[in-house]
C-alpha cells in the first residue's frame, strides 16, 4: 500500500508521517487489497480548539473509502479516522465475501 500525504496551510512536524504510517498499516491486516492511502491534513481559522481536519481515503477495488475527521491534534484526528476504517475495511471485506 502506497501513503500519500498532503499538508494545507501548514507544515508537518516531524514524526506526523511515521504516525500515519504506522497506524495504517494496522487496516492493512484487516483488509490485504488496498492499493493506496491518500492522506490529507489541514487546519482551519476558526474560534474552536478542534481546528484540525484529517481525509483519509483508501483506494480499494469497487468503491473508495473515505473518513473525515476533525479534532484537537492530528494525532487524535488519525486515531479516530483509523478505528473508523478499520470498521468500514472489515464491512467491505464481509461484504466481498458474501459475493
Amino acid at each position: 500500500m502506497t501513503i500519500n500525504l498532503q499538508t494545507v496551510n501548514f507544515n508537518a512536524k516531524p514524526g506526523l508521517d511515521e504516525y500515519v504510517e504506522r497506524k495504517l498499516s494496522k487496516v492493512e491486516q484487516y483488509y490485504d487489497k488496498i492499493i493506496a492511502a491518500h492522506v490529507s491534513f489541514r487546519v482551519e481559522n476558526v474560534s474552536e480548539k478542534e481546528n484540525k481536519f484529517v481525509d483519509i481515503r483508501l483506494e480499494v477495488p469497487g468503491d473508495d473509502i473515505i473518513v473525515k475527521k476533525s479534532g484537537q491534534t492530528f494525532e487524535e484526528c488519525i486515531d479516530l479516522s483509523v478505528d473508523t476504517l478499520k470498521k468500514l475495511v472489515i464491512r467491505k471485506k464481509e461484504k466481498v465475501a458474501d459475493k
